[in-house]
């Protein structure tokens, strides 16, 4: 059917008309936001407490799982109920800046690099309406100068933020992705030393592998080129975080949760030489975090360095349920 007032000669010829209808696919299929933007959101102040933890509370001694060596935790709690729920962070300079799986940014100071208390911003814009929380399920982040990069889960939507105001700078909703299922799409976002991108889905329960998107520059932008490749799940575990190591390789946490066994999480490595379509990342489990170990829903991940040693940071996701608890581990990659 042709718009009204569309110009009939355009409209007649099939190669213009095959462009136009692109044109709007293409517009359909990527969200820009517009409209005047909104005023910036006013942080919410919240005073923490931070109860040390073991790795071990059944051996206090033990300081080492795997290849990871314990340094250093805590349980987090706080006096304002909109913090918690962590999904995806970053680290960096005695400073922790956070995702909540209901679309706030938390940031605050670990204990000795500021006071004990953190600010919470709702994320001013996203797809659909804020006061729905599916809208607002934000599960993997990225940190790039001054920009933020958020990936919406039941959306499958990257959106990019000005870091500061978080005033919106772009979003998409890439094709590759459509088609990941809603409570098990988008879990974690990677930017490669080559500046291009891997973002995994979360996969649906029991399956042996789950899609990943490879986007060739920034996945925030309508048409990035995109490729599809595979993660090759460790049975019974979904990914929920992933970052890079120095050298080039993935970092990747995975949880389970099992009746008998209860929480448990995963932190495997993988190559990330000779990505390409089709092709399977291949994770090798390096630690494995379970019950008497201090443990907990494990989303969150980020890599720092500290007097030459790789530092893995770990944190939970406590739902916003009282028998379920904010932990953040500090390890020490044994290289």
């Amino acid at each position: 059917m042709k718009p009204r007032g569309f110009p009939e000669r355009i409209w007649a010829s099939r190669p213009l008309r095959a462009a136009f209808l692109l044109a709007v696919w293409l517009l359909l299929a990527t969200h820009v936001p517009r409209g005047p933007p909104p005023p910036p959101p006013r942080p919410e102040a919240a005073r923490l407490t931070f109860e040390p933890v073991t790795l071990n509370p059944d051996d206090p001694a033990q300081r080492r799982v795997g290849d990871l060596v314990f340094l250093e935790g805590w349980a987090i709690a706080s006096d304002n109920a909109r913090f918690g729920a962590i999904s995806a962070m970053h680290v960096e300079h005695g400073q922790v800046l956070a995702l909540s799986d209901a679309g706030s940014v938390l940031r605050f100071a670990l204990p000795g690099h500021g006071q004990r208390r953190a600010s919470i911003v709702p994320l001013p814009r996203g797809p659909g309406r804020a006061a729905r929380k599916s809208n607002r399920d934000t599960e993997a982040l990225l940190v790039r100068g001054d920009e933020l990069l958020i990936a919406f889960e039941r959306h499958n939507m990257i959106w990019r933020y000005r870091l500061p105001d978080l005033a919106t700078l772009s979003a998409a909703r890439p094709p590759a992705m459509r088609r990941w299922r809603g409570n098990a799409g988008t879990e974690a976002m990677v930017r490669l030393a080559d500046g291009r991108y891997l973002l995994f889905s979360e996969g649906r329960e029991g399956a042996e592998t789950s899609d990943v998107a490879l986007f060739d520059g920034d996945p925030s932008l309508p048409g990035t080129p995109t490729a599809a490749l595979r993660y090759r799940r460790l049975p019974g575990y979904r990914i929920t975080d992933a970052a890079l190591l120095p050298g080039g390789r993935l970092l990747l946490l995975n949880r389970r949760w099992a009746w008998l066994e209860g929480i448990s999480a995963i932190v495997a490595v993988a190559d990330t030489r000779g990505l390409r379509p089709g092709a399977a990342i291949a994770p090798r489990e390096i630690a494995r975090l379970r019950s008497p170990l201090t443990v907990d829903n494990m989303e969150a991940l980020s890599v720092t360095r500290e007097s030459g040693r790789t530092i893995v940071w770990i944190a939970s996701d406590d739902n916003f349920f009282p028998l379920q608890r904010t932990l953040l581990l500090k390890f020490a990659l044994a290289e």
